[in-house]
């Protein structure tokens, strides 16, 4: 049993969803929880809920980080904030991992300054797992972490996202690529290039280029790119997910007139939104810090807080950091 803390401030309508995707969490047997914020507000909360019994502890912090803090400010400002509270836990081993859907940009601050970043590791990056045609998931990094990289940082990136996806999908040789505009070896630009070269050298199932398609029909396992192309690919993401479900909800019923057909139809559609429901995995795990770190989006409700605690859990359990710098050791990456 892992014990995972939750920076219970985060979500747009917190914390009410950090709460109920707590409880759920503990019900169902995945951790032990910590709440991270102000006592009497989580107290009234976990009160309403009736969570007598399940062992939710709560960690005060008086302070808040708001989506409008800017990152560096808010760590040097905000020494009480829920997020800086639950990371100290982790850095004192009071807690495996951590979770928030607070100011992502003051999360992954706050979690590279208070735990440090693993032997081997530059630059932490930040992981989101994508559903794909095949019914598995595909991992896409660095999401958002590194909007600047260098052939080093993709090489890092190549290596603990192989990792990862190994150890939380129990896959034996995930199949890696490099996003690029074009699978032939003349495409992409300088940095990726470069980058195909040198991850061809490392002991990873590499395919070479892959192309923005490729994210979604299950033929990769780990897509891996810079920051700044991988957070307009999630963002781009979410907005399709949500028009292509708005426009099955109106083109089903307005074409459905049987009872029994428009059943069958609302059925169908319920369960293409739980395929593609960002909430069903969790958060995006930053990968590279001295300790477990979920980010979850803003909007998350409790379903996601829920899994984010589990990916935290089955982190921790399944020794991802130890394993990244055990296997960073043994490669040879380039530096600056």
């Amino acid at each position: 049993m892992r014990h995972i803390v939750v920076d219970a401030m985060g979500t747009d309508t917190a914390p009410a969803p950090e709460v109920e995707g707590a409880i759920l969490a503990v019900r169902a047997g995945w951790a032990k929880v910590t709440l991270a914020g102000p006592q009497d507000l989580l107290r009234r909360e976990l009160a309403r809920r009736d969570a007598r019994g399940l062992g939710i502890e709560i960690a005060h912090a008086s302070q808040v980080v708001t989506m409008e803090d800017a990152a560096a400010k808010a760590f040097r400002l905000k020494r009480d904030s829920s997020i800086r509270v639950a990371a100290r836990l982790v850095r004192d081993g009071k807690a495996h991992g951590m979770v928030s859907a607070g100011n992502t940009g003051a999360v992954m601050a706050t979690a590279k300054i208070t735990l440090g970043v693993l032997e081997g590791v530059e630059r932490p990056a930040l992981a989101a797992v994508l559903p794909n045609s095949k019914g598995t998931a595909t991992a896409l990094l660095d999401v958002g972490a590194n909007v600047d990289c260098e052939v080093h940082n993709l090489e890092q990136s190549a290596v603990m996202g192989e990792i990862f996806y190994r150890v939380i999908f129990d896959a034996k040789r995930p199949r890696v690529g490099l996003l690029s505009n074009g699978q032939e070896t003349h495409k992409g630009n300088s940095l990726t290039r470069e980058a195909c070269a040198r991850l061809k050298a490392l002991p990873l199932n590499f395919v070479g280029y892959v192309e923005g398609r490729d994210i979604y029909n299950g033929r990769l396992d780990v897509i891996v790119t810079d920051g700044f192309t991988g957070n307009v690919v999630l963002k781009t993401s979410e907005g399709m997910v949500e028009v292509i479900s708005s426009m099955l909800r109106e083109a089903l019923s307005s074409t459905t007139s049987a009872k029994v057909g428009y059943v069958l139809a609302r059925r169908a559609l319920q369960a293409f939104k739980k395929r593609v429901d960002y909430s069903e995995y969790g958060g995006a795990p930053l990968l590279g810090v001295r300790g477990v770190c979920i980010i979850c989006h803003g909007g998350s409700n409790a379903n996601a807080i829920k899994n984010a605690v589990r990916v935290a859990s089955e982190f921790a359990l399944g020794q991802v950091n130890e394993k990244i710098e055990h296997e960073l050791a043994g490669v040879s990456l380039g530096r600056k």
